[in-house]
Formats: C-alpha cells, sequence, structure tokens
C-alpha cells in the first residue's frame, strides 16, 4: 500500500493544481464561490504542482508531505465552513493520504551525529 501512496499524491496534487493554473472553467467558479482572490487560486496552483513533485526528491520529501497536508488542512476548512459536504469527504481522504506519507517519510529526516 505504501508503495502506491506517493505516486497517487503526485497524482493527484499535480491534477489539481494544474487545473488552478490552467484557470479551468470550475476553479474559477470555485475560489469566486469561496471569496478567494484570483492569485490565490494560482498561488495554491503552483504549490500543488510543486509539492506533487518534490515529495519525489528524498532530501524534501518528508517536508513536502508535511506542507502538502497543512494544504489539505485549508482545503477541508474551505469545505467545511461552505457546507461542501462530499468535497469535504475527498479532501479529508487526501489529508490521511498526506499525514501517512509524512509519517513515513519522518525516517528522513536527518539524525544529529554523535561527537
Amino acid at each position: 500500500m505504501d508503495k502506491l501512496i506517493t505516486p497517487l499524491i503526485t497524482l493527484i496534487f499535480v491534477a489539481s493544481g494544474s487545473a488552478k493554473l490552467l484557470g479551468l472553467e470550475f476553479e474559477l467558479e470555485a475560489f469566486e464561490r469561496w471569496g478567494y482572490p484570483l492569485w490565490f487560486m494560482y498561488f495554491t496552483g503552483v504549490v500543488e504542482v510543486i509539492g506533487g513533485l518534490v515529495i519525489w526528491f528524498k532530501p524534501l520529501r518528508f517536508i513536502t508531505s508535511v506542507g502538502l497536508s497543512c494544504v489539505m488542512v485549508g482545503a477541508m476548512a474551505t469545505h467545511l465552513l461552505n457546507a461542501e459536504w462530499p468535497m469535504l469527504g475527498v479532501a479529508t481522504v487526501i489529508f490521511a493520504l498526506t499525514l501517512r506519507s509524512s509519517w513515513r517519510f519522518k525516517s528522513d529526516i536527518a539524525q544529529p551525529k554523535d561527537s
């Protein structure tokens, strides 16, 4: 199962971020409905695409998965505040995947060497 999580996270975040960067109509409508500025949609898209790709780079994958978890906290809050229950469910599952990824990659943090 663990070997499927990173490719799945990459697929989810690169696809979602790309939709934002391309300014697809459903993303534009969603950010307008939520009251977020247009620049925030593009910023979120950049973060998602970069995070989805950098998670493969071993020295950065722990911090990247923690960062993507934070992105998902924002997504869950947005869906909760807007009573978008099905999307809240989807965001919660993605959050769980990124948390699992963070837990799995915590051993990548450099341990201090004893002198």
